[in-house]
């Protein structure tokens, strides 16, 4: 089995809020592996005395623990628990009801020598290649299909100069669209304090023999192809495979440095924590 794993703050002056983990039970049936990106909120509003890294630290390890000791639970049912664990630990010092409540995505595998089965949750991604070198990237496409409103909230702002006032209007009524669909029906759903949102994953099961590779990704890793246009999924793995998990980091970090040099934006921030993980079974 080959396990490599690489994760870099976007600012080196501010504390990395994703999280990863592969854990290898003692028994040798099998493993896990966990990835968490942690959801930055807006300075001193979200409601809770703690940071978004003392939450995935909790979240991320409940997960790690929960996955290996319950192998009769389903993930979305550990992934539920861990929630409600991890809710318990601040419910009586934070406000859990503020919707920028510390939350994060999450990607979530397990196998043994029967099966592989994962988990996805909001804008994270798993990739998973068979023994023919095939690749499928799971995603929660959920942020691709809000409501129209979102959209042309989106593109007033980017019809507007930079550094007006009526952009910094329009960023903020944008910023108000997006986060009343945040944990909401017509939205997307993260990790937060309900441990109901748990079951709006997307979520799957194959039998071991179909899968060689599972690579965990945070969005400021998925970049490379999501942002950044070095190529599709298949052609991200293949870079993987060639240059590893820090090798992608660094790839991303080139391009985005580049961008910024020519003044061009890359999605929210110039720089985001990145995440990546490799486990040949």
């Amino acid at each position: 089995m080959r396990v490599e794993l690489c994760t870099e703050p976007g600012n080196p002056a501010r504390p990395n809020e994703d999280f990863a983990s592969v854990a290898l039970p003692a028994s040798g049936q099998g493993g896990t592996l966990v990835v968490l990106d942690g959801v930055t909120p807006p300075q001193g509003d979200d409601g809770c005395v703690h940071d978004v890294p003392w939450f995935v630290a909790r979240l991320g390890g409940a997960l790690g623990e929960l996955s290996v000791s319950r192998r009769d639970m389903t993930l979305a049912e550990i992934l539920s628990a861990a929630i409600a664990r991890t809710a318990e630990t601040h419910r009586s010092t934070c406000d859990l009801s503020h919707p920028r409540t510390p939350q994060a995505t999450v990607v979530l595998a397990r196998w043994d020598a029967g099966q592989v089965e994962y988990l996805v949750l909001s804008d994270s991604a798993l990739l998973v290649e068979s023994p023919a070198g095939a690749v499928e990237a799971v995603l929660d496409r959920r942020l691709d299909l809000l409501p129209p409103r979102v959209t042309e909230a989106r593109d007033l702002v980017r019809s507007l100069p930079q550094g007006s006032p009526q952009r910094a209007a329009a960023v903020r009524e944008y910023v108000a669209v997006v986060e009343s669909l945040r944990n909401a029906e017509d939205g997307f759903f993260t990790a937060a304090a309900d441990p109901s949102a748990a079951f709006r994953a997307v979520t799957g099961t194959r039998p071991r023999a179909e899968v060689r590779t599972l690579v965990g990704l945070t969005d400021g890793a998925t970049r490379w192809v999501e942002k950044l246009g070095e190529g599709d999924w298949a052609e991200c793995f293949a870079f993987l495979r060639k240059a590893g998990p820090q090798g992608l980091v660094e790839r991303v970090r080139v391009l985005e440095r580049e961008r910024v040099a020519a003044g061009v934006r890359v999605g929210g921030k110039p720089h985001d924590d990145a995440t990546a993980v490799w486990v040949e079974l």
